[in-house]
């Protein structure tokens, strides 16, 4: 089983925790309270692409409200994968996404930290309840342009939640895979050497 830190960032109110909740647990309530500083959840699953590969996350879920901004560095610090989550209804919501980008870009060292920007929502669109301000080609272009992964969904049907976390996982493994035999690889070039006969060694072969 691989373990991974994954951790959620976004404005207040765009339904970070409702995301989390629908991934751990399956379910959405409609009345949830704010988060406050912090929540921690897990969930394993199996990828899709991999079905004999098992990851678990170990999922931060910080609070978007601005005066508990100022402890997310304490959540992202170390984290493989986070995602940046926006109100697909709001239209300033893609800007503070951005900003929670910039930051993570800026301040984490891991180059291979995975980022997801995700617009959650959708369902509020699809009936008609609001009208969508923040178009899809935008996010996704930004995204692109950013080496971002990116996603739509719907926290209260669950539409397009299981395939961030399937997309993520399958990122991280690769990720993993490769950094795995790159050290095993190191160790089989290491034994090699040390099994070298030495030129100085009177019993040697060589000598």
């Amino acid at each position: 089983m691989l373990q991974f830190k994954l951790v959620l960032l976004g404005d207040s109110s765009v339904g970070k925790s409702s995301i989390v909740h629908r991934f751990v647990k399956d379910s959405f309530d409609e009345f949830r309270e704010s988060t406050i500083g912090a929540a921690f959840l897990s969930q394993t699953i199996k990828l899709e692409n991999e079905p004999d590969v098992t990851i678990k996350f170990e999922i931060w879920d910080t609070a978007g409200q601005e005066r508990y901004k100022s402890l997310a560095p304490m959540y992202y610090r170390n984290a493989n994968a986070a995602l940046v989550v926006y109100d697909v209804t709001q239209a300033d919501s893609l800007a503070k996404a951005r900003s929670w980008v910039e930051e993570l870009k800026s301040k984490v060292s891991d180059k291979d930290l995975v980022i997801c920007l995700v617009g959650n929502k959708v369902d509020l669109c699809e009936d008609g309840s609001e009208p969508k301000a923040v178009e899809k080609e935008d996010a996704e272009s930004y995204a692109a342009e950013h080496g971002l992964l990116f996603h739509e969904v719907s926290a209260k049907s669950g539409s397009g939640v299981s395939a961030v976390f399937q997309q993520i996982g399958s990122k991280l493994y690769a990720q993993k895979k490769d950094s795995l035999a790159a050290s095993s690889q190191q160790r089989n070039t290491v034994n090699v050497e040390l099994q070298r006969p030495s030129t100085n060694d009177a019993t040697s072969c060589c000598s």
